[in-house]
């Protein structure tokens, strides 16, 4: 029967084990940074936005940052810009590309 004792990292893993798992190599990788915002709005905005569009959010966060662009709203195009980046950095990268703003 199995104890706890037998999952501790301190024991050496068997010869199966040792070749069905690879051991992790580099580093950890780091989701909080990349170019997304700190901001407490912002952050909370991406989130709500979130849930109410579900996985289209990013999608839908362009096309409100597109409209705002149009309408020459540039605080509005940089809000809804911010918001695609935090949902997608990608997505919002080429967005102010498309629209001649080097915003990333």
């Amino acid at each position: 029967m199995l104890t706890l004792s037998d999952f501790t990292y301190s024991r050496p893993a068997g010869p199966l084990v040792s070749r069905l798992v690879a051991p992790a190599t580099g580093p950890a990788a780091n989701d909080n940074g990349g170019g997304k915002s700190t901001d407490p709005a912002i952050v909370e905005a991406a989130l709500r936005h979130f849930a109410e569009h579900g996985l289209g959010a990013a999608r839908a966060a362009r096309h409100k940052a597109e409209q705002a662009f149009f309408a020459d709203d540039r605080v509005q195009y940089l809000w809804w810009l911010e918001v695609c980046r935090q949902l997608d950095r990608r997505m919002a990268v080429i967005a102010s590309r498309e629209f001649g703003l080097e915003h990333s």
